[in-house]
């Protein structure tokens, strides 16, 4: 029986992995399908503490893996496909069909940007096409670039990408934002910013395959057919947690995130981290703080 397991890699999984190996307590580190994490589709991060001149992202996590690695961490490269917390020792069933008992868990399985879905944008992801406007919006100075839904954070994300962008243009399929009254009054009152209503991309084009070009948007009402050049899209239409193995285990809110405090689950032994129980910053160093915290608090419930 292991005395730690943490689900998922990235800044909140890897850092836990450090804190609970330098605390010898042998954890071991199922990675899931992604590696890393969505950190890994991040071409450049630029506001990561130590880093003046920005890094990789997937180089920032292949380095976090290696400190981990360092203290002792065992990888499995495999990811959960089941767990069952109303027991103890906890369990949690690889996709192999191994099991693995612990007296503590981690979850930091993260939660996935919900994209459109176009084959032209997968292969764009991290050249040109973001779900992270405050991750990436930086990198678009002077440059055009357009955002993609209508609720609060496409309008946050519009309004902070006037800070760089020369120019913002906001897509949407409907005449009017769902977002906030006085969101969307910002939005629309902004001189930076242009909406396109009633339309949806419905294509992307780049240049030698690596730097996304312009967009071929569809009005849904006339059915007209335009062009957008812009050098980067921000797709703001929500955020999933990857919490579905967790269902019926442990507190979800309405919205599928882990009901955590301080890390804590309503389940003893059983910790969050990262993305995965936090709807609302989403950033690598706060996911990094959490999975901090997570590691002290399971320290301290295996210590009693």
């Amino acid at each position: 029986m292991e005395q730690v397991v943490i689900i998922g890699g990235g800044p909140a999984g890897y850092t836990a992995a450090i804190y609970c190996a330098r605390a010898d307590l042998k954890p071991v580190l199922i990675e899931g399908i992604q590696p890393g994490g969505q950190l890994t589709t991040t071409t450049e991060v630029e506001n990561f503490p130590g880093f003046p001149k920005g890094i990789n992202g997937g180089e920032l996590m292949v380095l976090m893996r290696e400190q981990a690695a360092r203290f002792g961490t065992q990888f499995v490269a495999d990811e959960v496909a089941a767990v069952d917390f109303k027991r103890s020792p906890l369990l949690m069933t690889l996709g192999s069909g191994t099991g693995i008992e612990s007296r503590a868990a981690i979850i930091c399985t993260g939660a996935s940007a919900r994209y459109l879905g176009l084959e032209s944008e997968k292969k764009l992801i991290g050249h040109g096409v973001s779900g992270c406007a405050t991750c990436d919006g930086a990198l678009y100075r002077n440059k055009s670039v357009a955002v993609v839904g209508g609720g609060d954070t496409a309008m946050e994300d519009a309004l902070f990408l006037t800070r760089f962008a020369s120019q913002v243009t906001v897509i949407h399929r409907r005449d009017q934002f769902r977002a906030s009254k006085v969101m969307a009054e910002r939005v629309m009152k902004h001189p930076k910013i242009k909406i396109i209503w009633n339309s949806v991309v419905v294509d992307l084009t780049d240049v030698s395959k690596m730097d996304l070009e312009a967009l071929k948007i569809k009005n849904v009402v006339s059915g007209e057919i335009s062009m957008l050049p812009v050098a980067a899209l921000f797709v703001a239409i929500g955020h999933k947690p990857n919490t579905d193995i967790f269902k019926d285990q442990i507190d979800l809110d309405e919205n599928g995130y882990i009901d955590a405090n301080c890390s804590r689950t309503g389940i003893p032994g059983v910790f969050a981290a990262g993305d995965v129980q936090d709807p609302h910053y989403r950033q690598a160093v706060t996911a990094a703080g959490s999975g901090c915290m997570a590691a002290i608090e399971a320290e301290r419930f295996l210590g009693k």
